[in-house]
């Protein structure tokens, strides 16, 4: 079955992530790594976080994918030699700098898709190098599977000694440039996207204006250079047939609630590919799921079918269709009685709300509330500085988030 990879840009989307059902986790420490300003990890977690994924039989895959300049280089030996002492499955890599170092110490290496790879002399010449490679995101289903193909008729191996692995994008966002390479960021705010601090001013509203006559042109959409999410949940089937290894959800900088949602409609979707179960009605519930978290509108088949660009963002922002606003926090969790305790803080909270709570322990949970108790009497409504209890299955820990779950307008 083909592995789900998760981003995990902050504790609480790593427990979301592994909760939902992901076989492996991807995530940076420090500034070496393309989403520098996501919470990211440090090196003094490094080893707890990777030994908690291994107790729970999930991969770890440590970003150190920027472009690499002279003075980064001890640090990214630092980064890769802890990445080796605490078991970290493998590094994902662009610059050779960091490939080389990690072939030397035998860690192993995932090679990014800002290598833009996109044939199979590619392949077999990185393959010397990488366990795994991340293809080109612009290439089409059929260029996919014949690569894939080949790895097998051909027995094109890593250095481990395995057959090199394949790896996709199948969510999330999509950039205007080719596979991540962009340098818009550098040239107009001096803060370079390949070295993980993209400023994203590509994702703005823009005006085409006539130098001559000023005049401006009128165009359908000021976003023309903010492509909506790539969605391949229509298409996941002939992905799963094309012989992709790992599946790869982008998102590292989105919240705890998006991570969680999209890790579980793909997991649910790939099991529905191998069970034969995989039908048009479940694609259009799992589409309904989706379009609840954080997405700029989705274009369903991205590159994969060989279409153009057509499908653009139309607005600054998220279209999803549900809210969170944040409520209470948590104070206490009685896990006999199996019962939650919390200070509402903003708002009220009310009888049929539906809840979502995180924490960096708790990943994400949600919950219908059903009953409240409120100074020992049974309660429809807990309003601001009130404390209120409900039953809960899953433990919640002190300080943890409760939000109300609302439909956007």
């Amino acid at each position: 079955m083909a592995e789900i990879m998760a981003p995990a840009g902050s504790k609480e989307a790593l427990h979301a992530a592994i909760k939902a059902g992901a076989d492996s986790v991807y995530f940076g420490v420090g500034k070496l790594n393309m989403r520098a300003s996501a919470a990211n990890f440090t090196l003094d977690n490094l080893e707890e976080t990777v030994n908690y994924c291994k107790e729970k039989n999930v991969k770890t895959y440590l970003t150190v994918n920027i472009v690499m300049y002279d003075e980064d280089l001890e640090y990214m030996r630092t980064v890769i030699d802890k990445a080796k002492k605490v078991g970290v499955t493998a590094v994902i890599c662009t610059d050779f700098a960091a490939i080389q170092y990690a072939n030397s110490i035998r860690q192993r290496v995932h090679l990014s898709t800002q290598a833009n790879v996109s044939n199979l002399e590619a392949v077999k010449y990185y393959s010397q190098f990488a366990d795994a490679i991340v293809l080109a995101r612009e290439l089409r289903l059929e260029q996919i599977k014949n690569i894939c193909n080949e790895i097998k008729k051909q027995q094109i191996k890593s250095p481990s000694g395995e057959l090199v692995k394949i790896e996709a994008f199948i969510h999330g966002a999509l950039c205007v440039s080719v596979s991540g390479k962009c340098y818009m960021s550098l040239a107009t705010y001096n803060k370079s996207a390949n070295r993980g601090s993209c400023l994203q001013n590509c994702r703005r509203g823009y005006k085409v204006t006539d130098e001559e006559t000023g005049d401006e042109l009128v165009i359908d959409n000021k976003y023309v250079m903010s492509p909506s999410d790539l969605c391949t949940i229509r298409i996941l089937d002939r992905l799963v047939d094309s012989g992709v290894d790992i599946m790869k959800i982008e998102g590292r900088g989105r919240k705890p609630d998006y991570v969680y949602t999209v890790v579980k409609v793909y997991k649910e979707a790939v099991e529905a590919v191998e069970d034969n179960s995989y039908t048009k009605e479940k694609v259009e519930s799992w589409e309904k799921e989706l379009a609840k978290v954080y997405n700029r509108g989705f274009w369903h088949n991205g590159y994969y079918l060989g279409e153009k660009i057509n499908e653009w963002s139309g607005e600054y922002g998220s279209k999803a269709t549900t809210e969170k606003s944040y409520t209470a926090k948590g104070i206490n969790y009685y896990p006999k009685s199996k019962v939650a305790l919390f200070l509402v803080e903003s708002g009220e909270l009310k009888i049929g709300d539906k809840i979502a709570i995180t924490g960096p322990t708790t990943g994400y949970i949600e919950h219908k509330i059903e009953t409240m108790i409120i100074e020992g009497e049974e309660a429809t409504t807990a309003k601001k500085g009130e404390e209120v209890t409900f039953p809960l299955e899953c433990k919640v820990r002190h300080n943890d988030k409760l939000f109300v779950i609302k439909k956007r307008n």
